[in-house]
């Protein structure tokens, strides 16, 4: 997947901060206090809207908290078999 330029460039702040603009927000269904994930690619910084997966297999559908760590239901069905 090739980065498409937004033409947008930020100065940090003294705390090293940047406000990610609105127009990207709503273009990426980012809104009030959702939680952005950030990765490292290379030399590069990816923010990506944050999606509670399963530990297991990563799975964001159904995911159900289990001893505080998200486990959706496939994998739980897997582990109340094991368990048996």
């Amino acid at each position: 997947m090739a980065m498409k330029s937004t033409g947008v460039v930020r100065q940090l702040d003294t705390l090293g901060r940047i406000v990610v603009p609105i127009e990207l927000r709503r273009t990426m269904d980012i809104g009030i206090k959702d939680m952005v994930e950030i990765f490292v690619e290379d030399d590069k910084i990816v923010l990506k809207k944050y999606h509670p997966a399963c530990i297991f297999c990563g799975d964001a559908r159904d995911v159900t908290p289990y001893k505080g760590k998200l486990v959706c239901k496939t994998c739980l069905a897997e582990l109340a078999e094991n368990k048996a």
